[in-house]
This record gives C-alpha cells, sequence and structure tokens, in this order.
C-alpha cells in the first residue's frame, strides 16, 4: 500500500495538527509537505498530488469531489488572534483593503464582514503578505498566520499614522453570535487509513514541545504562546463554529464569492 500523502500551512496554528506525523507516533507513516500558504495546501490537493490536505474552509467549494474530514479543524470560539485587519481608520471609514493572497478563507469573511455587516465596498486589491507594503497603498490589510499574531492591538507606523489591529474572529461573532472555523482536513479518499484526530490529541498534548519549536521566530512570551494554542485555537468544532461555517458558506454565496453553496459532505 502506498504511504499516504497530506500536506498543510507551516504556521504555528497548525502544529497541534501535525505534531504527530512529525515527531510523534504518525512519523514515518505518512509523506507530508508543509508550506507556510494555506492555500497552497489547496491547490496540491486541488491538483491530486496529496490524497489529504488541512486547508482553508472555502476551498470545499471550489475543490470537485472533495470530502472533509470530521471533528478536527483550526478555528476561533471567540478571538482567532492570527486572522486580522489592520487598519488606519475605523473599518466604517474604510475605502480600500489590500488582500493577504495567502488564504482564500480571510479573504471571503473580509468582504462578507463588509458587504453584510457594515453596508460598505472597499476596493480591493491582492498583495504579497508584507504590511508595511499592504498599508502603503491602502486603508486596510488583511493578514493572516504567525506574522498577524506577533502583531500589537495598535501601533503608530513610521510615518506617525497609527494602526489598529481588528481580529475576525471577534468580528464574526459580534456580527453573527457563532465561532468560525479557518481550516479542515479534506481528502478525496472515502477509506482513508490516517485518524487525523488522534493525531490532534497527541499534538495537543505536547504543547510544550511545539512552543519550544517556535520560540526562534515568534516574540511571544511562553505563556502568551500557550493560551493562544490551548484557548484562542480550537481544534475540535462545536456547534457554534458549525454553524457559523455554514452561515459562512450562504453569505459568500449571497455576496458572490463562490458560484453555490455545495452542501457539507464529510467521509
Amino acid at each position: 500500500m502506498n504511504t499516504p500523502r497530506i500536506s498543510a500551512s507551516s504556521y504555528s496554528n497548525t502544529a497541534p495538527l501535525i505534531w504527530s506525523f512529525l515527531y510523534g507516533s504518525n512519523h514515518g507513516k505518512v509523506e507530508i509537505i508543509l508550506d507556510n500558504a494555506p492555500a497552497r495546501s489547496a491547490q496540491l490537493l486541488s491538483d491530486r498530488h496529496v490524497d489529504a490536505a488541512l486547508v482553508p474552509v472555502i476551498a470545499y467549494q471550489f475543490i470537485d469531489d472533495v470530502l472533509l474530514i470530521p471533528n478536527v479543524c483550526v478555528g476561533a470560539k471567540q478571538q482567532v488572534k492570527s486572522v486580522c485587519i489592520v487598519s488606519k481608520c475605523e473599518l466604517e471609514k474604510v475605502r480600500s483593503v489590500a488582500l493577504d493572497i495567502s488564504s482564500r478563507t480571510s479573504v471571503a469573511l473580509t468582504k462578507i464582514i463588509f458587504r453584510e455587516f457594515i453596508g460598505s465596498e472597499p476596493l480591493w486589491h491582492d498583495a504579497a503578505p508584507d504590511l508595511a507594503k499592504m498599508l502603503a497603498d491602502a486603508d486596510a490589510a488583511v493578514l493572516i498566520g504567525d506574522p498577524a499574531l506577533m502583531l500589537p492591538a495598535e501601533y503608530t507606523l513610521p510615518d506617525g499614522v497609527v494602526v489598529r489591529k481588528h481580529d475576525l474572529a471577534e468580528l464574526w461573532r459580534r456580527y453573527t453570535g457563532f465561532g468560525f472555523i479557518f481550516a479542515v482536513w479534506m481528502t478525496r479518499l472515502e477509506n482513508y487509513t490516517v485518524d487525523f484526530a488522534a493525531a490532534r490529541d497527541e499534538g495537543v498534548a505536547h504543547l510544550d514541545d511545539i512552543i519550544s519549536n517556535y520560540q526562534s521566530h515568534i516574540t511571544l512570551p511562553r505563556e502568551q504562546m500557550r493560551q493562544y494554542l490551548s484557548e484562542s485555537i480550537s481544534y475540535k468544532p462545536d456547534e457554534s463554529m458549525l454553524a457559523g461555517m455554514n452561515l459562512y458558506f450562504e453569505l459568500a454565496a449571497k455576496h458572490g464569492l463562490i458560484e453555490n453553496y455545495r452542501k457539507l459532505t464529510y467521509v
């Protein structure tokens, strides 16, 4: 039997889901491809280069015949801390937004928040995740992953402009009352052999090891990093998060961000 091939981003918030494959009991049982951009994992799955991938949830609506793997996710019940809009003014006054090309889910979520809840339509443009360059050309920028995690809630740019960080999960909950799911494992295999839930549990049990692995390039105190991985991020969806995912897809269809709302189908 061929060794399963899987893919995931290498952001710290995915670490508890992939630790087992890199260092734990599942080491050597799969071939794993890591990349900083979640969208890259979605492309690998779409192109049939991997058997399963941890991908932005909106990819479910764009990849034919893909199935959701249940009970494992990267999501948030309240604040996510690592997916945000950074703005130079109040969101109601934003007229242009630079969109991080790394994640289609966060881009679509941002457009939904502006269109559905704020009631405005800024000018959108795609950008590489370089915040200084993004804000040089726009009133606000969408940023994800560890670069977003390390941003303070408010700070001053070199030109004296004060910018503020808006947590996208917190905004979503404020407007809808629901949690949010950012990424899930997906596969085309109905009979896959990898126990992703058990791998998650093993990773969550090794947070100290995970935090140590990221200390060299994430400038957060250990306890703050632990709080992020153990409290801000939810690795098992609850009813509120699942309801939020359904609403997200419905609103994405309403606002033309996906063609049709394909109902959720699990392995």
